[in-house]
C-alpha cells in the first residue's frame, strides 16, 4: 500500500487528518474519530521513512535532519492537497496530514453567523479566528479571504506554514507567501508585508512576541490584519496575547489592543445528531465600546463573557452557550453533546429545563431570534 493509495482511501472516507505510524496500519480521523483502515498492513520503518523522503525536496530534507520535525504542503493531482507534519518519535518517522479542499469553503457551506460578513468589511483593525487543533480555523479564514476576494478591490497579503488554501486573484489580488520558502519567518514577512502596499494581511499563525507586536502595529497603521491562536474563547484570547508581554509594557498593550480589535471568532467542531458530519459552534466577540473597555481595563476582563452574552440582539454577538442552543433547538446536535461542549454547563442545563439561572439575562431575546443555522447538507461517509 503506497502513500497515495492511503490518501485516496482517506479522501474518499471524507477523513479530515490521516496517522502514518511506524508498527501500525495508516489511522483516518472521520468526524473526530479514529479509524484505522480495514485490511492494511502495519507499516515498517524502512516503508514509513521513504514515504516522508518522497515527499521533501533537499531543504525540507536538511531542516529534518537538524530539527528532526518539518512541516511541508503536498499535493497529490485530482486527489487534492494536505498540509503535513514529518516528526520523529522512539527514533522513528511519524507523518500526520491535514486534508485541504481544492475548493475554498464559503462562509455560507461553513454555516457561519452573517455577522463575519460585516467584519471582512472592515478596513482596518485585528479579526482573530482562535480555537483547538482540528476546529476548522484555516478554513473559516479561507472563507473570510474569498468573500473579501469577491466583494472589493484589496491587495491582499497572506503569510502561512504552508500555504494552505490556495486562492486565485478576482477582484482582489492575493500574494500568498510561504515560511521557509518565500519567507523565513512570520515576523520578517510581516514587516516586510508593511512595505507592499497591503490592504488585508493574514497571519498564519501568531506564535510569538515579535509576530503579535507586529500584528498589533501593522493594525494600527491602517490595515486589516487577520490571523489565529490556539485559546478556547474569547476571554482567554485577550488575556493570551497580553500575557505575552512583560509585565511592565501590558498596560500599553491593553490600550493597543482595545484600539485595534474588531472580532475574535471562537470555533468548536461538534458531531451533527444524525452522525454525518459536524457543525461549528461559534462565539462572536466583536469591538463594541464595552469590549474594549473590558480590555482596557485588567480589573473587568473578566466581564467580557457577559457582553458578549447580552450583546446578542443589538450587535449579533454570541457565547458558545448560546451557539449550542441554537444547534440543540435547530436539532442539530444531542442535548448531551451540547451539555459536554457548553462553558457552563449547569446553567445551559437549567436553560434546557426552562427554569431561569442567576445569568439568565444573557438569554433575553436570544431563543426567539431567528436562526441563522442553514441546515447543511449531510456528507456520504463510507463506513469501514
Amino acid at each position: 500500500m503506497d502513500l497515495n493509495e492511503i490518501l485516496t482511501i482517506a479522501v474518499k472516507a471524507k477523513g479530515s487528518d490521516i496517522h502514518i505510524k511506524t508498527g501500525l496500519p495508516p489511522i483516518v480521523r472521520i468526524d473526530g474519530r479514529l479509524h484505522p483502515i480495514p485490511n492494511a498492513p502495519r507499516l515498517s520503518p524502512d516503508i514509513v521513512g521513504n514515504m516522508a523522503k518522497s515527499m521533501m525536496n533537499d531543504r525540507q530534507r536538511r531542516i529534518f535532519e537538524e530539527n528532526s520535525e518539518v512541516d511541508l504542503a503536498y499535493a497529490v493531482p485530482g486527489l487534492g492537497r494536505f498540509r503535513v507534519s514529518v516528526y520523529r518519535q522512539r527514533g522513528t518517522v511519524a507523518m500526520v496530514f491535514r486534508s485541504i479542499s481544492f475548493v475554498i469553503p464559503s462562509l455560507e457551506g461553513l454555516n457561519l453567523p452573517p455577522v463575519i460578513k460585516k467584519m471582512c468589511q472592515e478596513e482596518r483593525g485585528l479579526i482573530l479566528v482562535t480555537g483547538t487543533t482540528g476546529s476548522g480555523k484555516s478554513s473559516t479564514l479561507a472563507g473570510m479571504i474569498d468573500y473579501i476576494n469577491n466583494s472589493r478591490t484589496c491587495n491582499i497579503i497572506t503569510i502561512e506554514d504552508p500555504v494552505e488554501f490556495l486562492h486565485r486573484d478576482n477582484k482582489s489580488i492575493i500574494s500568498q507567501r510561504e515560511v521557509g520558502t518565500d519567507t523565513p519567518t512570520f515576523a520578517g514577512a510581516l514587516k516586510g508585508a508593511l512595505r507592499q502596499d497591503p490592504d488585508v494581511i493574514l497571519v498564519g499563525e501568531m506564535r510569538d512576541y515579535e509576530t503579535i507586536e507586529t500584528a498589533l502595529t501593522a493594525a494600527e497603521t491602517g490595515h486589516l490584519v487577520m490571523s489565529t491562536l490556539h485559546t478556547m474563547d474569547a476571554a482567554e484570547t485577550i488575556n493570551r496575547i497580553i500575557g505575552v508581554f512583560p509585565p511592565y509594557h501590558q498596560r500599553q498593550v491593553r490600550i493597543q489592543l482595545a484600539g485595534v480589535i474588531k472580532g475574535v471568532i471562537s470555533q468548536r467542531l461538534v458531531p451533527r445528531i444524525d452522525g454525518k458530519g459536524r457543525v461549528p459552534a461559534v462565539e462572536i466577540m466583536l469591538g463594541t465600546a464595552r469590549v474594549r473597555e473590558c480590555i482596557d481595563d485588567k480589573d473587568k476582563t473578566k466581564q467580557i463573557n457577559d457582553a458578549i452574552s447580552q450583546g446578542f440582539i443589538t450587535y449579533g454577538m454570541q457565547t458558545f452557550d448560546q451557539s449550542l442552543m441554537k444547534l440543540y433547538s435547530s436539532k442539530l446536535i444531542t442535548y448531551e453533546e451540547a451539555l459536554r461542549q457548553s462553558s457552563n454547563p449547569d446553567d445551559f442545563a437549567l436553560k434546557v429545563s426552562g427554569i431561569s439561572s442567576t445569568s439568565d439575562a444573557s438569554w433575553e431575546g436570544f431563543e426567539n431570534k431567528e436562526t441563522d443555522v442553514a441546515e447543511p447538507e449531510p456528507l456520504e461517509i463510507e463506513k469501514y
